[in-house]
């Protein structure tokens, strides 16, 4: 896979050991003499390269839940800091190791890192031939220890309640660490496998018959330790109350006065009812269109009310698909600058 014009004009003649991806288009590289990072452009800052020379005096880690830090300390020169995100620390941390190491002449040229391993003051470093211990806060500085496997004469590994001794003998002397229980048996299989391939043998007990070693008193480890598990209501509906029919109410007021001719009263009753029978229909009828007209007017309302609450319903629709867009390329934004953060920027 190409890089990037501008990492690729800021390695010239260099060659590429390792190639680690931080994301995105960021990527770092590692060089027999530098590490550099290559930073795409994005919402934080521009197109970049940044170099870390390999000629360190300290190399320091610290780690958090989203980024870690890479520090390398150049004595007079100062500190350059390096930061990654976390789940890529491993990553990144063991070919710049390498190549500090191989600068400051502590491995060769041809020397390759098989597995690093950090347990709060212990730094072990297994390459494919020797292991570098180093005691202390910093990953690695020239406070360090160096044993190559050509000159060991035995290995072995003493279990206990919390962690298991590493004893190495070599030069006619021995020396011993602690690994904690849970890393144990990644340190043991890795170590073992490292110097059995440098004396191209098998396994240990071919290891010690290569070097002469007596192993009647050896006391053999288990290998089964097991890894902690590494939201309308409707409109409401339509009513009318028409008038109650009184067509009888008028008659029944109506009373004949004193001293009058019965038949005279009785015509005159007749034709009052009659007459208030005829008034009382066209009141009655006059009712009637009311109520019908009262009704015609009310759907009517209805209807021109329905018409704008449909146009104030279809208004609200566009308003919010227009604010779902604009949350929507919100959201993108934020989880561009979220990853941008997450690399280290």
């Amino acid at each position: 896979m190409s890089l990037p014009d501008m990492l690729s004009g800021a390695l010239g003649d260099e060659q590429v050991a390792t190639r680690v991806p931080l994301g995105g288009d960021d990527v770092l590289v590692v060089t027999p003499t530098r590490t550099l990072v290559y930073r795409a452009e994005g919402l934080l800052s521009g197109e970049t390269v940044e170099e870390y020379p390999h000629n360190a005096e300290r190399l320091a880690v610290s780690s958090g839940r989203r980024k870690a830090k890479v520090t390398l300390s150049y004595g007079v020169d100062g500190d350059e800091t390096l930061a990654v995100p976390s789940n890529q620390l491993d990553d990144v941390i063991h070919p710049v190791l390498l190549g500090v190491l191989s600068a400051r002449g502590v491995t060769a040229p041809d020397e390759s890192i098989v597995r690093a391993f950090r347990f709060s003051e212990l730094t072990l470093v297994v390459t494919d031939q020797r292991l570098v211990k180093h005691v202390g806060a910093a990953v690695w500085d020239e406070e360090f220890e160096a044993f190559p496997y050509a000159d060991l004469t035995d290995l072995y590994f003493e279990e206990g309640t919390v962690a298991t001794t590493v004893v190495l003998q070599h030069s006619g002397r021995s020396e011993r660490f602690k690994a904690p229980n849970e890393s144990a048996r990644s340190v043991r299989e890795t170590l073992i496998e490292a110097v059995c391939a440098f004396h191209d043998v098998e396994g240990l007990e071919a290891f010690r018959r290569a070097v002469a070693i007596d192993t009647e008193d050896e006391d053999t480890s288990s290998d089964d330790e097991t890894s902690p598990t590494d939201f309308g209501a409707g409109p409401d509906p339509l009513s009318a109350s028409p008038s109650a029919d009184a067509a009888d109410a008028a008659a029944a007021s109506k009373i004949p006065a004193a001293g009058h001719d019965d038949s005279s009263s009785d015509e005159s009753a007749r034709q009052v009812t009659t007459n208030d029978r005829a008034g009382d229909e066209s009141e009655g009828n006059a009712a009637n269109r009311s109520d019908t007209d009262g009704f015609e007017d009310t759907f009517e309302r209805a209807a021109v009310e329905g018409d704008s609450l449909a146009e104030a319903v279809a208004d609200l629709r566009r308003t919010v698909k227009a604010q779902n867009a604009a949350i929507e390329r919100q959201a993108d934004l934020i989880e561009q600058l979220i990853e941008e953060l997450r690399q280290g920027r």
